[in-house]
């Protein structure tokens, strides 16, 4: 009798949800058990669930994104009324846990794998955003919001890469322009300021959009940009490369050689390529360039400044010594 009336209810649910508002959303958010206090498991088949967590799903595992911290994995009981990632957006929009919604817009798009979504209203962090016909627009997550593009690209992708073309970019004013370059990158002829004009015989009037257009094209393409600098416009040719950081993993242009970092920049990772330099797990960057930095961004500005070769301070066991790295 309870299996009969919990499958009268959810197909409810199910057909109801565009009329019921967020209420239906919250039942369904919670039937499925889509939340946890630290991980998100939504439906989005009936017997696989996408998942954000930063540890280690306990679940067959069949896809992981380490940028954005997502998994696919199979879910051996199933629901019968996953989640949906519908093409367009439906009117009305919020974001949505267990307890409440929390209906608003999107007051910043998510740019790369570097600056996630902002709501326009405070938001707890593992809740879902979602239409009000319980359709998945996106995931909150602590960072901000995965938006929906580059959970598509997720479940779309049967290996999950992201291409590079080395440069991070920002929008001022209505236009996008380059805020750090990859100088390691081979063939990268892009300098810190250049305004991005085309990408590909597209427009770009939108950093977010120019960021999935470069992150989601195959690994080895060649792409013409078209740039205006110092007044003068030129067309640029680049191949792209395979992305090394961003998201939840460290990104500091350092990856491209095989030295990755955590939050206190301490060498976590030094592949087989990056043995040259005589660095060990657990050393601490100080300095770039004789500039003292703390964060991953200043890594990025000093490197940025720099033409290829740069110099940095490491500090392993209170005793500091210089790399030079090209």
């Amino acid at each position: 009798m309870f299996r009969l009336f919990a499958f009268l209810l959810l197909s409810l649910i199910n057909l109801y949800a565009c009329q019921g508002g967020y209420a239906s959303c919250k039942r369904k958010i919670n039937d499925s058990h889509s939340l946890t206090h630290s991980q998100i498991h939504i439906p989005i088949e009936k017997h696989k669930r996408l998942v954000f967590s930063h540890s280690k799903p306990k679940a067959k595992i069949l896809k992981y994104d380490p940028f954005l911290s997502l998994y696919l994995v199979e879910d051996t009981k199933g629901f019968r009324y996953p989640f949906s990632l519908h093409k367009n957006v439906v009117m009305g929009l919020a974001c949505v846990n267990k307890e409440r919604a929390v209906e608003g817009r999107i007051k910043q798009h998510q740019i790369g794998l570097n600056h996630f979504a902002v709501f326009a209203q405070k938001v707890a962090p593992l809740s879902l955003l979602l239409t009000s016909c319980c359709a998945l627009e996106g995931i909150v997550t602590p960072q901000g919001i995965i938006e929906k593009p580059y959970l598509k690209h997720f479940l779309n992708t049967k290996k999950v890469s992201y291409s590079d073309i080395g440069i991070r970019v920002h929008y001022r004013g209505g236009k996008v322009f380059v805020k750090a370059i990859n100088p390691f990158m081979q063939g990268n002829h892009f300098q810190v300021g250049d305004q991005i004009v085309i990408f590909d015989n597209k427009r770009v009037t939108n950093a977010g959009k120019l960021m999935q257009w470069i992150l989601f094209s195959k690994i080895g393409s060649r792409h013409n940009v078209k740039i205006k600098r110092k007044g003068k416009y030129l067309t640029l040719k680049c191949k792209s490369k395979k992305r090394k950081g961003g998201g939840y993993l460290s990104d500091t242009f350092l990856e491209f050689l095989g030295l990755s970092f955590d939050k206190n920049l301490k060498i976590i990772k030094i592949e087989p390529k990056a043995k040259k330099y005589g660095l060990r797990l657990g050393d601490r960057l100080l300095e770039v360039n004789n500039q003292e930095i703390s964060t991953e961004e200043e890594i990025v500005k000093s490197i940025s400044q720099s033409k290829k070769a740069s110099q940095f301070l490491f500090e392993r066991n209170h005793f500091q010594f210089f790399v030079k790295v090209h």
